[in-house]
């Protein structure tokens, strides 16, 4: 465990980043089909540059190595000169967070984690650059603090740090992913999965946090305590229809309705392709929101 503020941080809920309690399971078989197709790209690039035939698309196929190097060292280099960064001095309360987070899912260090202006955007994001790893957070950080949602807060932090636990700032991952990002289903479904997997670290940290953080996402900061989380989960499963589904299948993240049913339903794992089929009720969560 690291030192917080003094203090150990609580050993409770040690999760594995490899656990089956935690990823998602379609996330693996669609991460080898997208290392599959990009393998299949870099085949067919260098078939056709021995054929002699320089097209742009293979030029920036020979270049995505680099690119992405170079991308992700500007990302950082970013945060580093224009972000504030926690520290036990500096949002003391979101660097106690990410420490805990950290400890419980098994990571050696830490991630360095950043606040930057978000002129009223929610985001968040974890990535990385050689050997180090970080997360940053814009506006949605405030959640803890105007929007006085501190559960939901630690359910965010769990849930960027859980990115960079289960591999997903890995530059070699992303350099595999790289192909099927211009492949929008299995791009965009491997992304879903890894957005599950991610909502079930920030869970295992602060499952009581979960109606807050879908809260925030869906209405904002200032009105993350008018949301009925039951009534944003039942959704899931009462909005039918194609284009409901096609919105969910070409996004890069579950639509919130879905997430939000996945979080409640902890005997099931999140819906990537078709909406959840029945209600749920969790009671354990139904009574952290109305306490």
């Amino acid at each position: 465990m690291y030192p917080v503020n003094g203090q150990a941080a609580a050993p409770a809920l040690r999760v594995s980043p490899g656990s089956d309690a935690v990823r998602h399971p379609w996330e693996i078989p669609l991460l080898v089909l997208a290392v599959l197709t990009t393998v299949v790209t870099y085949v067919v690039a260098i078939v056709l540059i021995a054929a002699g035939d320089l097209s742009t698309w293979i030029l920036v196929v020979l270049a995505a190595p680099i690119l992405l190097f170079l991308a992700r060292g500007q990302l950082y280099g970013s945060q580093q000169v224009n972000g504030i960064k926690m520290t036990p001095s500096q949002f003391p309360e979101g660097y106690q967070l990410v420490a805990e987070a950290a400890a419980r899912f098994g990571m050696k260090t830490p991630p360095d984690a950043y606040v930057v202006l978000g002129n009223g955007r929610i985001n968040a994001f974890a990535s990385g650059h050689g050997f180090r790893r970080f997360v940053v957070y814009s506006d949605l950080f405030e959640v803890g603090g105007q929007a006085r949602e501190p559960d939901a807060l630690a359910f965010i932090i769990g849930h960027e740090v859980g990115h960079i636990a289960a591999g997903h700032a890995s530059y070699w991952r992303q350099w595999g992913q790289f192909a099927s990002n211009y492949i929008p289903v299995i791009g965009s479904s491997l992304s879903r999965s890894m957005e599950y997997t991610a909502d079930n670290f920030g869970f295992h940290m602060r499952p009581q946090g979960a109606p807050g953080a879908m809260g925030v996402l869906g209405a904002g900061k200032y009105l993350v305590g008018l949301v009925g989380f039951d009534e944003l989960a039942d959704r899931a499963t009462l909005e039918s229809g194609f284009f409901p589904w096609f919105v969910n299948i070409l996004s890069s993240h579950p639509v919130l309705t879905w997430r939000a049913a996945a979080l409640r339903n902890r005997t099931h794992s999140g819906h990537l392709f078709f909406r959840p089929g029945q209600l749920y009720r969790n009671p354990a969560l139904t009574a952290a929101q109305s306490n």
